[in-house]
């Protein structure tokens, strides 16, 4: 394999991860652009959603060993888990907002940032009380089918985690531009006591935030358990870290700077572990981190939040 079909290769190992890292970018996002809150909470709704997804895929049938499915039975199957998956993490994002966070809303300083980490330390204890510490391997329902570009290689996994992180950014985007709801969500962003004078309900557009952006980081922990075959408590650290990363390079608050953003740290991860060593990779993410928020806090792309009255 020439030094070309490697790079193309990582490439695309890049996009799939970017992919994954967007949807769980673009749920802190969202959040941060409507209320101004880093919602670190939502590493463990990621890790809750793998745990989800696992076992409405136990429910159905199917365990670590069981054979990967075709046709109409892997289309149903895909279908079914990734929705219920979304809206259960949805839910338990409205969950946080309703019972954790609204009481917070008027209280200033760095409080209900800190009562987001305490609901991801319960959270994460809850999964590992209730499933163990020891990792769980995740039904490989998709069929090992490959496509060859050169001597690179395209998985049936990867490509149907574009696609359908694809789709469900472009519904994301036309719900936030094209319709009254995202038109409601765009003015409360930009000032919710005037939006609510207007006649906007804000409670319900802050709650209806967050379920978006939970039920995004639902289908991120479905590509997470398809993509690398397991979950386990642990994982939603460091996959939650990126993300994080993602935002803020794209420029926490803005939609599509989040999208690209998480494509970039995926290209970064990915050839990062293939031209230097895989060890190294998350110090380069890290410190990609650390300039950003020092040098550019805006991100890359700018923050889309405008400055309220």
């Amino acid at each position: 394999m020439t030094f070309l079909d490697v790079l193309i290769q990582q490439v695309v190992n890049g996009v799939a991860l970017g992919m994954m890292y967007a949807l769980l970018a673009l749920g802190f996002t969202m959040v941060y652009g409507i209320i101004e809150l880093i919602n670190f909470a939502h590493f463990s709704v990621f890790v809750s959603g793998t745990f989800i997804g696992l076992l409405v895929l136990n429910l159905m049938g199917l365990s670590g060993d069981s054979k990967p499915l075709v046709g109409f039975q892997l289309v149903w199957t895909l279908v079914l888990v990734f929705s219920v998956t979304m809206l259960l993490t949805g839910l338990l994002g409205i969950l946080i907002e309703r019972i954790c966070l609204r009481p917070m809303r008027g209280v200033s300083g760095t409080a209900p940032m800190i009562t987001t980490i305490g609901v991801a330390f319960i959270l994460v204890n809850v999964i590992l009380l209730t499933w163990g510490p020891q990792t769980k391997p995740f039904p490989a329902v998709v069929p090992d089918r490959r496509w060859t570009i050169g001597q690179a290689e395209v998985t049936l996994n990867q490509l149907l985690l574009c696609v359908t992180g694809l789709l469900l950014m472009l519904g994301l985007n036309y719900l936030v531009r094209r319709t009254a709801i995202g038109k409601a969500m765009r003015a409360t962003a930009q000032d919710a006591d005037a939006a609510q004078m207007m006649g906007v309900d804000v409670d319900r557009i802050i709650m209806l935030t967050f379920f978006l952006g939970s039920a995004l980081a639902g289908a991120g922990s479905l590509f997470f358990g398809f993509y690398y075959g397991f979950t386990g408590f642990y994982i939603g650290y460091t996959t939650g870290l990126r993300a994080f990363t993602s935002a803020v390079l794209g420029g926490i608050g803005n939609i599509p700077g989040a999208v690209l953003g998480g494509l970039l740290i995926g290209l970064i991860q990915s050839l990062g572990g293939q031209l230097i060593e895989v060890r190294w990779t998350d110090v380069i993410i890290f410190s990609i981190l650390i300039t950003v928020m020092v040098f550019r806090p805006s991100g890359l792309f700018g923050t889309q939040t405008p400055q309220k009255a």
